[in-house]
């Protein structure tokens, strides 16, 4: 009971670290006084600081899927169901502590040196993808629609942190829209 308890102050700490102020600036020491707990607790649970990375991300990836599908089972259209991943991007970029996607944050700070943080960020994405993937071919859309819309998601989620509005859920899920229908039309 007690490592579960440590493992979640930690990277509740870690969380609240990194996202705030970025992966590469925080360190162990800022982490273990976040989680209120010693050095030697904390190395007891994660053995390196890529190791905190890898478990936050297990954890935004759980969050973020669970997020996700919650807002996509909500509506019963396959095309209401495609346009609720803008909506839930709408309902995060409008959060006061939005300072982008955890995944394309890491990315573009440890991607380069590490390997494993990498390849969690790519498994998102990719998992992203397929489920982008399953929802379009619900709503009659081809493999390549699927990939124009979540290319569209992800641009929304950059544009979103950098421009510091969330302006651009409602732009991305505009031109949801149109591709949507361009791309299900049947033909004559």
């Amino acid at each position: 009971m007690e490592a579960t308890s440590d493992r979640t102050l930690i990277l509740d700490a870690a969380k609240r670290a990194f996202y705030a102020r970025g992966y590469a600036s925080v360190g162990m020491d800022e982490i273990r006084d976040g989680a209120g707990l010693s050095l030697r607790r904390l190395y007891r649970e994660f053995p390196s600081k890529e190791s905190v990375v890898v478990g936050v991300l297990g954890e935004l990836h759980e969050d973020w899927d669970s997020g996700l599908r919650a807002a996509v089972d909500a509506e019963s259209d396959p095309r209401a169901k495609v346009l609720a991943i803008y909506d839930y991007l709408a309902g995060w970029f409008a959060q006061d502590d939005f300072r982008g996607c955890g995944f394309i944050n890491a990315f573009a700070e440890l991607g380069a040196n590490s390997a494993a943080v990498a390849d969690i960020a790519r498994s998102h994405k990719e998992s992203f993808q397929a489920y982008v993937g399953e929802l379009v071919a619900e709503a009659g859309g081809s493999a390549l629609l699927a990939r124009q819309l979540a290319i569209l998601a992800e641009g929304a989620q950059t544009t979103a942190a950098i421009a510091g509005t969330g302006d651009a859920a409602a732009d991305a899920r505009d031109a949801a829209v149109v591709l949507i229908e361009a791309g299900t039309r049947q033909p004559a």
